[in-house]
C-alpha cells in the first residue's frame, strides 16, 4: 500500500471504514458486555507454521482506516483494539503483512495453515487463549466480509494475498483465517 496512488488509498480507506462502521454499529445491539480486564494480547503462536510473533495494538487512523503494523517491523502482527481481547467472547482481529518490498513478513506462510491447526495468543495477564482453525478464505479486497470478520465470534487473522498488482503495488485479495476458541 505504501506506493499506491493517493486516490486509490482514499477509495479503499472509505470502503473499509464504511464496512467496519456498518459492522460495528450492528454489533451494538447484541454486543458482549464491555471489557472488564485490562489484559491485552502480547504474542501470537501458530505451532504448525513455527510462527511466534509479538503483537502490537492497532486502532483506526485519523482518516478512519484500520491501522496496519509498520513495514519497519515485518515480524510483528497487530491486534485491532476495537475488537475483543483474544480469549474473551466476541470477534478478535489480528492483522499482519504478508511481505515487504524486500522480504517476507509475519504472515508470509499464513495461507499454509490448515483446518484444525491450533493458534495460541498469550495475554498480558498471563493467560493463553487457544483457538482451532475452522477455515481459511481468500477473498477479493473489494468483497471483504467485514461482518464475518469484525462481528462474528472467534479469532480472525488477516493478511494480503493473491495476485500482486504491480501498477498499484497492492495485492488484490485478502487471506483470512477463521478460528474458534478451544474450551479452557
Amino acid at each position: 500500500m505504501a506506493d499506491s496512488p493517493k486516490w486509490l488509498k482514499i477509495v479503499v480507506a472509505g470502503f473499509v471504514t464504511g464496512t467496519i462502521m456498518f459492522a460495528l454499529a450492528g454489533r451494538e445491539r447484541d454486543a458482549p458486555p464491555p471489557r472488564t480486564t485490562a489484559a491485552v494480547p502480547k504474542r501470537l503462536d501458530i505451532p504448525s507454521l513455527q510462527l511466534k510473533a509479538p503483537l502490537m495494538k492497532l486502532g483506526l487512523s485519523s482518516d478512519g482506516e484500520v491501522e496496519l503494523p509498520p513495514f519497519e517491523k515485518p515480524a510483528t502482527a497487530g491486534w485491532f483494539d476495537q475488537s475483543v481481547v483474544p480469549g474473551d467472547s466476541g470477534a478478535s482481529v489480528i492483522i499482519g503483512h504478508v511481505d515487504t518490498k524486500t522480504a517476507p513478513a509475519v504472515f508470509y506462510r499464513l495461507r499454509e495453515v490448515r483446518k484444525g491447526a491450533v493458534i495460541k495468543v498469550l495475554r498480558s495477564d498471563g493467560k493463553t487463549a487457544e483457538y482451532k482453525v475452522d477455515s481459511i478464505e481468500q477473498v477479493a479486497k473489494d468483497r471483504f466480509p467485514a461482518e464475518r470478520v469484525y462481528v462474528e465470534d472467534g479469532l480472525r487473522l488477516v493478511t494480503c494475498g493473491g495476485v500482486f498488482d504491480r501498477k498499484t503495488h497492492e495485492y488484490l485479495d485478502n487471506i483470512i483465517v477463521y478460528a474458534s476458541r478451544l474450551a479452557a
